[in-house]
């Protein structure tokens, strides 16, 4: 596949689309103090997000049922316990890994 111009630029014109809703809020309150409610309400976000990816990854909705992705809810349940315990986001994250790879050797 070759480079032309036009692909160029549609790639920079993507990036730019990208770019531009995530970084107009940082810009847009820079300047501004923000309520300590709306501080506090901001803090809940990470988690949520987190929230959201963790049980989409454990849940299959296909058509009108939903199931368990049981290898993910197994591998779920150690790297959750050394989340809690470590409180250390890179261990978590070495625990899934290592525990998903186990699972994958074993099971598949």
């Amino acid at each position: 596949m070759t480079t032309t111009l036009t692909m160029v630029l549609v790639i920079l014109a993507c990036a730019i689309v990208t770019w531009i809703p995530r970084i107009t809020p940082f810009i847009l309150v820079r300047n501004i103090q923000l309520p300590q409610v709306v501080l506090r309400w901001l803090q809940y976000i990470p988690v949520c997000i987190l929230s959201a990816l963790v049980v989409e990854s454990l849940l299959n909705a296909e058509g009108p049922i939903v199931t368990f992705d049981w290898l993910n809810v197994i591998a779920f349940v150690p790297t959750a316990l050394v989340a809690i315990i470590t409180k250390s986001l890179s261990q978590t994250v070495v625990a899934g890994v290592v525990t998903m790879a186990i699972l994958r050797y074993v099971l598949i």
